[in-house]
C-alpha cells in the first residue's frame, strides 16, 4: 500500500499480479472454449 504510481514497486507488484491472473485464468478459459461455453455464452444470461 506505500508503493505510489512513480516507484518500481507498483510497477512490479502490477506485472506480478498480471502475470498470476494469466497463469490461472488461462486454463480454464481454454477448458470452457473446449466445451462450448466461451466468454459471451457465459456472460449471455446477464
Amino acid at each position: 500500500m506505500d508503493a505510489d504510481i512513480a516507484f518500481l514497486l507498483f510497477w512490479a507488484a502490477l506485472a506480478f499480479a498480471l502475470a498470476v491472473a494469466f497463469v490461472v485464468t488461462t486454463p480454464i478459459n481454454r477448458w470452457l472454449m473446449g466445451r462450448g461455453k466461451g466468454h459471451a455464452i457465459v456472460h449471455a444470461w446477464h
